[in-house]
């Protein structure tokens, strides 16, 4: 079986390619370590120095965090019906004036529909008044 390439490659480099590599890896690793304990050091002086700061002004701080909380859903919620009212009102004019919209259709079809049943239920109702008044007489 062949060996791999790279595997030769690796053992005929010189000790000192080897060293460097290895050098290398290590400063790396070593200065990343650093910086990771460096940024937990920060993290940790700065949530002690922010604690007292957050409970002093809570008081403050919460509703104001609430308030503008609300307000921001206000305004989406409102620019969001604004976009629905002004699509619809879109789609009216154009089903008003008979370009066929997407929809247009299914909504005649639904008329139709509801046009029938309204003239069964009169057609029952008529003759349930006659059914009543002639057992009356």
């Amino acid at each position: 079986m062949a060996e791999h390439p790279q595997s030769q490659h690796v053992g005929q480099q010189p000790r000192s390619h080897q060293v460097v590599k290895a050098a290398t890896a290590v400063t790396a690793g070593g200065s990343l370590l650093v910086l990771s304990g460096l940024t937990l050091a920060g993290t940790v002086i700065a949530l002690t120095v922010a604690t007292p700061l957050l409970v002093i002004f809570s008081p403050v701080l919460v509703p104001a965090v609430i308030t503008v909380c609300l307000i921001i859903t206000g305004f989406l919620a409102s620019g969001g019906f604004g976009v629905a009212a002004i699509s619809v009102l879109s789609w009216i004019y154009r089903y008003v004036t008979g370009k066929h919209p997407p929809g247009a259709e299914s909504l005649d079809q639904a008329r139709l529909k509801l046009a029938g049943k309204a003239r069964e239920m009169k057609d029952r109702a008529e003759q349930f008044g006659q059914h009543v008044t002639g057992q009356q007489t």
